[in-house]
């Protein structure tokens, strides 16, 4: 008994003791989870800094796109709240039908018991008592007048009970009409902030379209936007380099087994010129229509999601062995910095961020800071159902 009395003691210190590990080494991670986040908002804001010292209609183009993010984000909310409140109304007008139909029911059967109680009156059990001369049949008679009087007062219990619930029921449903009416002023609202947004980013647009025509300068431009998102590439590289990532199936197996991250037509190819420049596009850009998810194209880590000159709204994805892949002109990114991902997970949605003309998605494969062509790598067909 003994013995097993110090096994049990040793059972559980080693429990303990595996607990307390466990926790402070959760502890740890999410502290360097955090200095992971400072040092890549830290680099954000350099890049943004050095950005608007070269550029200030991109620095104003940024601020209006992360706005309309922010309040399609919101505007979304908003919806789901409204979906999820129509629904509950829906089903309490439906209980409402159903109490209503059951309390009418209820009445009547009260009525028709009223009535005949009415119509034959205490007279009638007094007549039986005193006609009955067998006491069986006599007691038979006493308890169906019992039986009856029972029925009627529960009856009674069960009307009241759903005149009750009715009240409840319509008190909610007014609540629910109210919240509804709050969601569409809500919504209303947001509309019109959306609006006045996104005429704002259009002039920006005008603006920066007519200076580049004026200097001449779109080869800088992009010239310039490809470096700072080289920077970026190697300064996350650095900066996870002590955060390695590590599968029992490397990325690189994977190679032309992929699937691609949104349904859509392909608008640029890797490697071809872009406009009349000497600058070719690193990946590729598929045409899809506004809010269309995006989805990671393998297992890995979130290094960024941001916005960033030229790519607008961007997510990147570490995958480990010095590969990632980029998501960039999103509408919305839904993962943060610091999140793990799955294949198939949804990290953002189809938009023009980056001063787009038209909505899609840019995508591009790298290893470390050089482009792969993304078709060697992604050829399955996402599933649109």
């Amino acid at each position: 008994m003994k013995a097993k009395l110090q096994l049990s003691v040793f059972l559980l210190a080693a429990c303990a003791w595996t607990y307390a590990q466990d926790s402070e080494l959760t502890q740890i991670k999410e502290r360097e989870l955090e200095q992971v986040r400072e040092k890549i908002s830290d680099l954000k804001s350099s890049m943004d800094r050095q950005a608007a010292e070269r550029d200030r209609i991109s620095g104003d183009l940024q601020a209006a796109e992360v706005l309309i993010a922010e309040q399609r984000s919101h505007l979304k909310d908003l919806e789901r709240q409204r979906d999820f409140s129509e629904k509950k109304k829906a089903e309490l007008e439906e209980k409402l039908a159903n109490r209503k139909a059951e309390l009418n029911a209820e009445s009547e059967q009260l009525a028709a018991q009223v009535v005949a109680a009415y119509t034959s009156g205490e007279q009638e059990r007094i007549k039986l008592l005193l006609n009955q001369h067998d006491p069986a049949t006599l007691g038979r008679v006493l308890t169906y007048y019992r039986y009856m009087s029972e029925f009627r007062g529960n009856n009674i219990e069960t009307v009241n009970g759903h005149i009750a619930e009715l009240a409840d029921l319509q008190e909610q449903a007014a609540r629910e009409e109210a919240r509804l009416a709050g969601l569409a002023r809500a919504r209303t609202a947001e509309l019109t902030e959306l609006n006045a947004a996104q005429e704002n980013r259009q002039a920006l647009l005008v603006s920066l379209k007519s200076r580049i025509a004026d200097e001449g300068s779109e080869i800088e431009r992009l010239a310039a936007e490809e470096q700072d998102l080289a920077r970026l590439i190697a300064e996350l590289t650095s900066i996870l380099s002590d955060y390695p990532i590590t599968s029992e199936e490397p990325f690189s197996k994977y190679k032309g087994r992929l699937t691609w991250p949104v349904a859509g037509n392909l608008l640029h190819d890797f490697g071809q010129p872009r406009s009349s420049s000497s600058v070719k596009w690193n990946g590729v850009v598929l045409a899809a229509p506004r809010g269309r998810e995006v989805r990671s194209i393998y297992h890995g880590r979130v290094v960024f999601a941001d916005w960033l000159a030229g790519m607008g709204l961007l997510v990147i994805v570490d995958h480990g062995e010095g590969f990632m892949s980029l998501y960039g002109y999103n509408e919305t990114t839904l993962k943060s910095a610091g999140d793990w991902v799955a294949p198939g997970d949804v990290i953002a949605t189809v938009g023009d961020s980056g001063g787009q003309q038209q909505t899609g998605l840019y995508f591009e494969v790298r290893q470390g800071t050089r482009p792969l062509n993304p078709r060697t790598w992604v050829v399955r067909q996402p599933k649109t159902g």
